[in-house]
């Protein structure tokens, strides 16, 4: 097992209408809209902020907490790019930039991005590979709009498509894809293992299952900094900003109750999955974790 880390830096380009982040080579990254109208429910409830608040993630049972996921991911797209690079302070970009580079196509040159959210992962490696078909995979509709909005601004409609579907019952055949990859989405599905395992299933043998995930970081002093912005710095810019303000909440809950990084190794060895390499990132606040599929 091998732990490496990166502090790459990624130029983000503010406007008033989005932002574009740009690789060393000059290329766009990602392309976020922040300035799209919502349409149907979403349309009713823009402007209203919803008083809701969510119990610890370990006090509730699974069913309970895919319930919660599912509505919290349905109220927060309309800020949700912008809030994710304003409270990371771009870092997200340089997270899935790297992900991204780590990537190898060597067979079917296709990709799988399990919870896609609103793309960003799969649109990063569609613009690095030009060559590669890419398939977005999500359960919430309104985190898919938006990201189809994105492709379609960035010109992918025709090599990325989205499956609204369910990551523990992926519906793509055995061995169908070189990469699949998920996104600071792992936390947010109580069964880790069957998830990875799914993944495992549709790369073929020699692919890569790649896992990028916030945690909360070893070193006692940076956990006491990390603590206390998760808990109450994130907590209260978001709410300034977002429909749903517990949400953030959540989330520091989410991210603190994540298994730590030689947790999650584990995890994908017992997944079935080998030459398990893990790299961190930003002092260690995020994790990229990369497993293969034996042969």
């Amino acid at each position: 097992m091998r732990e490496q880390h990166d502090y790459t830096r990624i130029p983000i380009l503010l406007g008033r209408r989005g932002c574009k982040a740009f690789g060393p080579d000059g290329r766009p990254l990602a392309l976020v809209v922040w300035n799209i109208r919502s349409t149907g429910e979403e349309d009713l409830q823009m402007g209203k902020r919803l008083r809701k608040k969510y119990p610890p993630v370990k006090e509730v049972t699974d069913a309970d907490r895919i319930g919660m996921v599912k509505e919290i991911f349905s109220t927060v797209p309309p800020k949700y790019d912008f809030l994710n690079h304003f409270l990371s302070l771009g870092r997200d970009v340089a997270w899935r930039h790297f992900t991204t580079r780590k990537m190898r196509f060597f067979k079917t040159h296709r990709f799988l991005d399990v919870a896609t959210g609103t793309a960003d992962l799969a649109m990063d490696a569609a613009h690095t590979y030009p060559d590669i078909q890419v398939t977005c995979l999500d359960f919430v509709q309104e985190m898919m709009d938006l990201g189809r909005v994105k492709i379609e601004k960035g010109n992918l409609s025709d090599r990325v498509r989205l499956l609204r579907g369910d990551a523990l019952n992926l519906p793509f055949r055995d061995s169908n894809y070189d990469v699949t990859a998920i996104a600071f989405g792992i936390r947010n599905i109580p069964d880790k293992i069957r998830a990875l395992r799914e993944m495992a299933r549709v790369v073929v043998p020699g692919g890569q299952v790649m896992v990028l995930e916030m945690t909360y970081p070893g070193s006692r002093i940076l956990r006491g900094i990390y603590g206390i912005y998760l808990k109450r710095v994130l907590p209260f810019i978001a709410k300034y900003f977002s429909q749903n303000p517990a949400a953030y909440h959540y989330l520091a809950d989410s991210i603190m109750d994540f298994p730590s990084p030689d947790a999650f190794a584990k995890l994908m060895e017992e997944a079935g999955l080998v030459r398990i390499e893990r790299y961190a990132l930003t002092l260690g606040v995020t994790y990229l974790h990369i497993g293969i599929k034996p042969k």
